[in-house]
């Protein structure tokens, strides 16, 4: 079998890795990319993208549910559940085709099948399988590793895809449950949460740490916690589970129900239809090479430095597979230094430290930075500016004013140094702050830029303005 000769492979075709192919495209690289399934991997197949056209059906039957107070009154809504997540199936199916496009358009070499890395003196070897059948052979001068992640389980807590889930079965369940427990206040665990909540679930989150989104600013999470439970959310924190098991309602019965033991600050045994595991990933790390390669691979993630570089020459990994953050975002910016490094540019490393992170509940929660914990652990005298959305003009206009934005300064520089913001829209308000982070923006460079009127996005410049008593509004 002939030998085909790239100067990058990528093997994986989600965000990451064909944002690295196109970028080593668009630098006059010959690049193929090597792809199992569908393209635009995990985010856009079932995550990210498809998540988030079932969250905005999820919008539009609160708006429905009180649309009485803007002088709107309904009656008999109904909605179709099955048809509600096949619409998020057609959105990732043509964000798909558009990820197809992107791939011709930037003469980029697809390939489906399953790749596998072996040494060669050229660079590495992709062997290209389809099943057992070895269909092509590649050789790379450089190989970019972005083959993702994987829902992460615990013992005591096996997912079986029927009654317990990961996000894979619950993007995809089309018969709305009547009751459900989720393991995991994290962003994957809040948005389903939301989602199936609008829809009539009983649903309950069961956090071991002491707070909901435990990575986020505790002010933020304790506004979620308070609107989930507005909202007849059971948030459950510092209650830790013990098992799950699936079991017979009765002894002949065919129907299944889930037992989820939890102890801690709850000690219960709960019921639901179904249980939801969302408890972090894993590294797809197996299977495909890398031990026979001798790429260095800790706690199930491949080891990279700041170049993406493993210990093995010619070969880098970006995106999840790499570890946290988990994000599509930084898969994509990893990706696209990569290819430029590889090229031979000399660009900045990413900057982990701009890197924004969202929540898509409601209220929607994003921040960027530090939080004020952290900035004080790090030695740091704090000025610490808030505005509540409910001193908002336009939050009241639309009737979403639940939430804050709260700013953190050095006090000595005054450089921002960590930024959060929960309420409605907050994913989009987020990225103004990410520029003005990025560009080391003190107060007073947010102060003074000229915010429209009325918008949310004013409560970013009032709160930097009460970080140093100057805020005009509260």
């Amino acid at each position: 079998m002939a030998k085909s000769e790239f100067d990058v492979v990528v093997l994986g075709g989600g965000v990451g890795g064909y944002s690295a192919a196109i970028r080593a495209s668009q630098l006059g690289l010959k690049t193929a990319l090597v792809e199992t399934a569908r393209l635009g991997g995990i985010c856009l197949n079932w995550g990210c993208i498809p998540s988030k056209s079932l969250l905005k059906a999820a919008e539009v039957m609160h708006m429905m549910k009180k649309s009485k107070e803007f002088g709107i009154t309904t009656s008999g809504v109904e909605f179709d559940f099955a048809a509600v997540v096949k619409r998020s199936r057609d959105v990732a199916d043509k964000s798909e085709k558009g990820v197809q496009y992107l791939m011709k358009k930037n003469k980029i070499t697809n390939i489906t099948g399953y790749g596998k890395l072996k040494k060669h003196a050229g660079g590495t070897l992709i062997e290209v399988y389809n099943g057992d059948k070895l269909t092509e052979e590649l050789v790379a001068k450089h190989t970019i590793v972005a083959t993702g992640s994987r829902a992460r389980s615990f013992p005591g807590m096996d997912v079986d895809g029927k009654r317990v889930l990961s996000f894979m079965e619950g993007i995809v369940l089309d018969k709305q449950p009547e009751s459900v427990t989720i393991i995991g206040a994290g962003a994957i665990g809040m948005e389903f949460a939301y989602f199936w909540n609008a829809f009539g679930a009983k649903v309950t989150v069961v956090e071991m740490l002491d707070q909901p989104l435990p990575m986020e600013d505790k002010e933020m999470s304790d506004v979620v916690g308070r609107e989930y439970r507005k909202m007849g959310i059971n948030v459950m924190t510092g209650t830790k589970v013990e098992s799950i098991k699936v079991e017979k309602t009765a002894p002949n019965s065919k129907t299944e129900k889930v037992i989820t033991k939890v102890s801690g600050k709850n000690n219960a045994e709960i019921e639901s239809d179904i249980a939801l595991v969302a408890v972090g990933f894993a590294g797809n790390v197996e299977g495909f090479g890398l031990e026979e390669l001798g790429v260095n691979v800790e706690r199930g993630f491949i080891k990279v430095d700041s170049d993406y570089k493993t210990n093995v020459a010619g070969v880098y990994a970006i995106g999840d597979v790499n570890g946290p953050p988990w994000l599509a975002h930084v898969a994509a910016a990893e990706g696209i230094n990569c290819a430029e490094k590889i090229a031979g540019h000399h660009v900045p490393d990413v900057d982990y430290n701009c890197i924004p992170a969202v929540t898509f509940c409601q209220p929607q929660v994003a921040s960027v930075g530090m939080t004020e914990k952290k900035a004080k652990e790090l030695g740091y005298e704090v000025k610490v500016g808030k505005f509540p959305f409910s001193a908002s003009g336009k939050a009241r206009a639309v009737g979403e004013t639940a939430g804050l934005v709260k700013l953190i300064f050095d006090a000595k520089y005054g450089e921002l140094l960590g930024a959060h913001i929960c309420g409605n829209e907050a994913s989009e308000l987020i990225a103004e702050i990410t520029l003005g982070k990025s560009l080391e923006a003190t107060y007073e460079q947010i102060v003074r830029t000229v915010h429209a009127h009325p918008t949310l996005a004013e409560a970013i410049m009032e709160a930097a303005a009460d970080a140093y008593g100057e805020a005009i509004n509260i």
